[in-house]
Parts: structure tokens; sequence; C-alpha cells
């Protein structure tokens, strides 16, 4: 295992992914993106035409493809059967349908096992996700959860697909074309993710709380940042 372990959890759009990224790279560490890992599974299915409600073909999917996750220049790199799906695995669809993925218990037992993997062969690794510090590393060095309002993640998600899509977010991106929408959509995911009987979205009891609502992105990598130094500090002296 890695000689430090840092997780940051949390719900849609609060920030998590960009915030583990940057913090990785201030600290020279590898970033692990598991939700790329989930998207992926879920991309092999689609093509697969597989039932997004059968475990059991969904289980064999994962055990017959072969997945490839590294670290190119900060971001996850994902290939599948040796074909780069990087971009891909963001489309709308895969979106829509990696709550699947997220839900079966069998695939998410062997993803976890994937994550643990990829950070036994890192010297410090950031790893964001929902469920990062209460399961696949519950012995991390430090963890974080960050939160906000829905409505301002619905802000920042809409921000997003314009980024991304060169103007307001069509019915196709997935998750509605207005702001309302896409808050539902976003309030829909946190409701799934956390009543799932499998690794639920919820802070481990000894995460570091952030809430990014009124903060901006720097100023929460610095937040961050400031309490991981902090805790390694006094775990050298002990």
């Amino acid at each position: 295992m890695a000689n430090l372990v840092i997780t940051i959890d949390g719900p849609a759009a609060s920030g998590k992914s960009t915030v583990a990224r940057l913090l990785a790279e201030r600290l020279g560490a590898s970033f692990l993106d598991t939700g790329a890992m989930y998207r992926a599974v879920t991309l092999a299915a689609i093509e697969a035409g597989v039932d997004m409600g059968d475990e059991e073909k969904l289980l064999g999917v994962l055990e017959t493809s072969e997945f490839q996750f590294a670290v190119k220049e900060g971001k996850m790199a994902v290939s599948i059967d040796g074909v780069d799906v990087t971009e891909r695995i963001r489309g709308p669809e895969v979106t829509a349908k990696a709550r699947h993925i997220a839900s079966a218990a069998k695939l998410r037992e062997k993803l976890v096992r994937m994550q643990r993997r990829f950070a036994a062969g890192e010297e410090k690794i950031v790893t964001e996700g929902r469920d990062q510090g209460t399961v696949a590393f519950s012995d991390a060095d430090v963890k974080f959860y960050l939160t906000a309002d829905a409505g301002e993640r619905a802000r920042r998600r809409r921000a997003e697909l314009r980024t991304k899509g060169g103007g307001e977010p069509r019915p196709s991106d997935g998750l509605g074309e207005s702001l309302e929408q896409i808050q539902k959509a976003i309030e829909e995911r946190d409701k799934s993710d956390e009543d799932r009987a499998v690794g639920p979205l919820r802070p481990a009891d000894d995460a570091i709380i952030i809430d990014t609502t009124d903060l901006g992105i720097e100023e929460v990598v610095e937040k961050v940042l400031r309490r991981v130094k902090e805790k390694c500090l006094k775990r050298n002296q002990k």
C-alpha cells in the first residue's frame, strides 16, 4: 500500500474530482479517479448490449474485458481491450447508466480490489469517489468529505456542460436543459447513492467535512492541503 493515502469523497459536483487532481499535483502524488473505473465498466456493458439490471451478466463483462487505468498528465487514462476510451466514458449515456454498476454488490467488490491494487503500486495517492474513506481505504491517512448545496452543485454542473458542449446543455446531455432539471437529476443521484446497500454515500466517521458551497476551487485545495500537512506533521511526531 502507498505510504500516504488521502481520500476525498462526496456527492456529484461537490468539487471532489478537481480538488483531488489538484491536490495530487501539489503533493507529487498519483490521482485515482474511481468514477472512471465505474464508467469504463458501464461503457463495456453498453457496447456488449448487456441488460444493465442483470448483475451476473455485468460481472461477466467485467471479468472478460481487459481494463487498463493509468495516470497521464494528472488525469486518469482509460483503455478497454487496448482501445483508449478516456473521452468516451464521459458521454451522457454512460453518465446515466453508471449507477447500475455502482449499485451492483459483486461488481463493486471487484472494483474496490482494483482500486487497492492500483494504490499498492504508488508511493503517494489521492483517491476520490463515494466510498473511498468508508470502504476502499478505511485506514487512509487523511480523509475528506466535500459537500455543497444542491443548487450550487447544479449551477456547477450546468457550467461544466456549457464548457464541454459550447453552449446550453441539451436534453441529450442526460441532465436536462434547465437548471431545475439538472438539480433534480443531482438530487436523485444523491438519493440513489445514499440508499444503496453497498458502499453508500456518507462521510467516514473520521473524515474532515468541508462545505464548498461558497468556496472557489483554489480555496478548497488550500484548505485541504493545510489539513493534510497538519495531519502528516502530527503523524510524524508520534
